[in-house]
């Protein structure tokens, strides 16, 4: 009998990576208080990336609708894609956000 691997999900490694990125973001942006621009640009970012992930969650929801209701045991599944999809953008801005604020506190 063949055996299939199943496909590994990378949410739980950007769920963790994002446990250790956001405290890093967060201690940088507190040195940076003074800085209004940096500060804007923190409260746009963050109104940004909840949209897309609203966005992105309602688009998979909408993909795998039918699916559950067809399949209900795809249903967990779907609920973990789903989440997956909701946790990408805020995981590539609270990425991108620690390396550039790294590099500017090297300077």
């Amino acid at each position: 009998m063949r055996r299939t691997r199943r496909r590994r999900s990378s949410s739980f490694a950007k769920a963790a990576e994002l446990c250790l990125v956001a405290p890093q973001v967060i201690a940088l942006r507190s040195l940076r208080m003074h800085d209004r621009r940096e500060m804007q640009r923190m409260g746009t970012e963050k109104v940004q990336a909840y949209w897309e992930s609203v966005n992105a969650m309602t688009l998979a929801a909408s993909r795998y609708w039918w699916t559950a209701w067809t399949n209900p045991w795809s249903a967990a599944a779907n609920a973990t894609r789903i989440l997956e999809q909701g946790l990408a953008p805020v995981h590539r801005r609270a990425s991108a956000n620690a390396r550039r604020l790294s590099r500017m506190r090297k300077r």
